[in-house]
């Protein structure tokens, strides 16, 4: 019988169990076994049995491939002076359409050869269509693939230039759930906002304010929706916290610890829960807006540590506009060559303009004031009235980005998942 077909209010209930996917994931072998309960939850001397879940990752392929073309024998499509040839490649789509790729899988690819022309109206010298298994045996043949030109009649005239692969090597590209159920780790950091611009934290209209009736704040919601996914990703569940922008124990600083011990770290997110309700009661709230410093401490953790499985994540949660910004973007530079990512959660109605070109979403990658070029982008940025105004999610915005700059950091470094 076809599950499809099968009404559930007509089987007997055998028991029930809950879990989230990350709890499946990081797991070495992806399984994960639970104890099934009755409607009523768990507990009770009944045994109900276990459920077994294992998850799989499904993709077309694996392989990240690297090529060297060279064309000869072209075309000159220049009256006086000799052709400036380039390839475009493009994959065929399940639409039937080309369009313009940098990696692919085995469908078709269009290798079209262009005459250069600065006013941008490039000349076709010439095109074919291989696939990537077809171009990897031009490069074992050592033999080369003669360009066609399209007529009007739907026909292909075939010419003397020839494309040619000079190299060919195929690299197998690994998941960020590859790594992560290898044993890989995501280790959360937080940094809190304690300038004046918060308001009083008594006063109900304040962003620090922390409501009796147990109604969290913006600041509450951020570290709880972030921290809570994260977490499950950070075997020992001690997160650094720290405040910046406040005076703690009368002196102003830009990064301190939010517990009122020497240790920087605290028990999980509701440690830094309540770490952070008890520094509203010890540090005045001062300013101005300054991430520089939360950022390098951050920075020299990740700089510090010799363990390539740990891979590192802090979420600033501030109201203001930053006062620092070219230092902050010195910092992020530098820290774009380390195991980091910075999530900026934006809380209030403040200009958050700059937090967008630190963001870098426009794929313009930030520069330093000595002219260096950020490795890679690092940051992403969310504006908290988005999320309460039901545009976005708070956690998939923020976290949206972070597999991939994960990715792209171990892949940098050819930092491969651990065999088991």
């Amino acid at each position: 019988m076809s599950v499809k077909a099968l009404k559930l209010n007509e089987q007997d209930f055998l028991g029930e169990a809950t879990c989230v996917l990350s709890e499946i994931v990081t797991k070495r072998n992806r399984s994960l076994t639970l104890n099934l309960h009755g409607k009523n939850g768990p507990g009770g001397s009944k045994n109900f049995g276990t459920l077994t879940v294992h998850a799989e990752e499904s993709c077309l392929s694996r392989m990240a491939v690297e090529m060297k073309l060279r064309c000869s024998q072209l075309d000159n499509k220049d009256m006086f002076s000799k052709s400036d040839p380039f390839l475009r490649i493009s994959r065929l789509t399940e639409s039937g359409k080309y369009i313009p790729i940098c990696k692919t899988e085995d469908n078709p690819l269009r290798i079209e050869c262009f005459d250069f022309n600065s006013n941008g109206n490039h000349v076709l010298i010439g095109q074919l269509h291989k696939s990537v298994s077809e171009l990897e045996k031009l490069h074992k043949d050592r033999s080369g693939a003669n360009l066609v030109f399209p007529t009007h009649r739907g026909q292909e005239k075939v010419l003397k230039g020839q494309l040619f692969v000079d190299q060919f090597i195929g690299k197998e590209q690994f998941s960020f759930l590859d790594y992560i159920s290898s044993g890989f780790e995501l280790n959360f950091m937080v940094a809190i906002d304690f300038t004046a611009s918060n308001g009083t934290p008594r006063n109900q209209d304040s962003l620090h304010y922390i409501d009796p009736s147990g109604r969290l704040n913006s600041y509450q919601k951020a570290i709880i929706e972030v921290g809570e996914v994260i977490q499950i990703y950070d075997s020992d569940s001690r997160f650094p916290a720290w405040g910046f922008g406040g005076r703690y124990g009368g002196t102003l600083s830009h990064c301190f610890n939010l517990n009122d011990t020497n240790a920087y770290e605290v028990e999980g997110v509701q440690g830094i829960m309540a770490a952070y309700a008890n520094a509203l009661h010890t540090v005045t709230l001062a300013g101005p807006t300054l991430f520089g410093p939360v950022i390098n401490t951050a920075a020299q953790l990740a700089a510090t540590s010799n363990d390539i499985t740990k891979y590192f994540v802090l979420l600033i949660i501030t109201d203001g506009v930053l006062t620092d910004i070219q230092e902050t973007m010195d910092a992020l530079v530098r820290a774009s060559d380390l195991p980091l990512s910075i999530l900026i959660v934006g809380v209030g109605n403040a200009d958050f303009k700059q937090m967008e070109v630190l963001d870098a979403d426009d794929g313009r990658r930030l520069e330093s004031s000595t002219g260096r070029v950020a490795t890679r982008d690092i940051v992403q940025f969310v504006p908290m009235r988005e999320v309460h105004s039901g545009q976005i999610s708070a956690v998939q915005a923020l976290l949206e980005e972070l597999p991939h700059q994960f990715l792209t950091y171990n892949r940098s470094r050819n930092i491969k998942p651990l065999r088991s």
